[in-house]
């Protein structure tokens, strides 16, 4: 027996914080019953579970990194009719949906999974895993800027984890800098706002890594199937990482 909204978030139906909604919003029946009380438990083997009628089943596990480009929306659908990401997943019949997001302008590396537990571990706030970006940015932030970023930089939602930052590359004239920046929270915009804190706005953001994963010389657009021993590897750092500690 095993909780109704991890069963859910397992078969691929949904993230489980979605699952939950569904749940408490009557979609949800075991056995012709309507459950709407989180924490119910049931045996996928035994029992007919339904969401909006339809019987869930067990789905082969999928996990696909994918390099999103940018203008194309992190996911599902979008009721302005602009690209989405599972627009380019060619060949795949099963339904996925993305782990975490990447705005709208910004590109790079991007998980895509219909095992529930897997997006859970990787986006729910007490597991921090890290990300890096290159982030190409207005002037080229020096010394207190910099350290800034490295220390924990205060933003309306409250200081940021300790960012490990280094040049990529930087305009002779001074115009513009590309900075790789690794973070291991997962805020809205939080690379963009960190940089805007100190005045030194992103002009571009690739997301280049997740992890240990890298997005390699996978072309824009395309997508590839994780192996196993990366799919173990992002378990294993999700469960064993801790947040490192802002030091003011």
């Amino acid at each position: 027996m095993e909780r109704l909204q991890k069963i859910l978030a397992a078969a691929g139906v949904a993230s489980r914080r979605k699952c939950e909604e569904l749940i408490q919003s009557g979609k949800v029946q075991v056995n012709g019953e309507t459950v709407t009380t989180l924490g119910t438990k049931a045996d996928p083997a035994v029992d007919v579970i339904t969401v909006e009628g339809k019987t869930i089943g067990t789905e082969k596990k999928l996990y696909l990194m994918f390099n999103k480009p940018k203008g194309v929306i992190t996911s599902a659908s979008d009721p302005q009719g602009r690209k989405i990401v599972t627009d380019y997943l060619k060949g795949i019949t099963e339904r996925v949906y993305p782990v975490g997001r990447l705005d709208y302008d910004t590109e790079g590396l991007l998980l895509l999974t219909n095992d529930g537990e897997f997006a859970h571990l990787l986006t729910h706030p007490k597991h921090h895993v890290s990300k890096t970006y290159h982030a190409t940015v207005k002037g080229v932030p020096h010394g207190s800027a910099l350290d800034k970023l490295k220390q924990g930089v205060m933003l309306e939602d409250g200081i940021t984890a300790p960012a490990e930052v280094e040049y990529q590359d930087i305009d002779p004239e001074g115009k513009f800098s590309t900075i790789s920046i690794t973070i291991h929270e997962g805020r809205n915009r939080q690379v963009r706002r960190m940089f805007e804190a100190i005045s030194h706005p992103v002009t571009k953001l690739k997301r280049i890594s997740f992890g240990d994963l890298y997005l390699g010389n996978l072309k824009r657009g395309m997508y590839r199937h994780l192996t196993k021993e990366e799919v173990e590897s992002l378990y294993k750092q999700a469960r064993t990482t801790t947040l490192p500690t802002p030091k003011r």
